[in-house]
C-alpha cells in the first residue's frame, strides 16, 4: 500500500524546505506530479493504522501553517 500526500504551504508559515525535512524523516519520499510526496508501506494496513499515521502528520506538521491532504491506496 501507499500513502500520497499533498501540502499546502501558507506565505505566513514555515519553508517549504523545512517542511520537507520534516516529512521526510516520517518516511515520506517527494514525489513530482499530481501528489506531493509518497510514503511505502510494505505491507497492507487497516484503516486505523492510517489514521494513526495522519496524527503522526500532523504533529509533525504542527505549528508551521500548512494543510495536507492524505490519500491511501492498495
Amino acid at each position: 500500500m501507499k500513502s500520497y500526500l499533498i501540502v499546502w504551504f501558507n506565505s505566513e508559515g514555515a519553508k517549504p524546505s523545512e517542511i520537507n525535512q520534516r516529512l521526510m524523516s516520517l518516511g515520506f519520499k517527494p514525489i513530482q506530479g499530481s501528489h506531493d510526496y509518497v510514503y511505502e508501506w510494505g505491507k497492507n494496513v487497516d484503516v486505523e493504522e492510517i489514521l494513526r499515521f495522519g496524527d503522526r502528520v500532523k504533529m509533525t506538521l504542527q505549528g508551521m501553517n500548512a494543510m495536507f491532504k492524505i490519500e491511501t491506496i492498495s
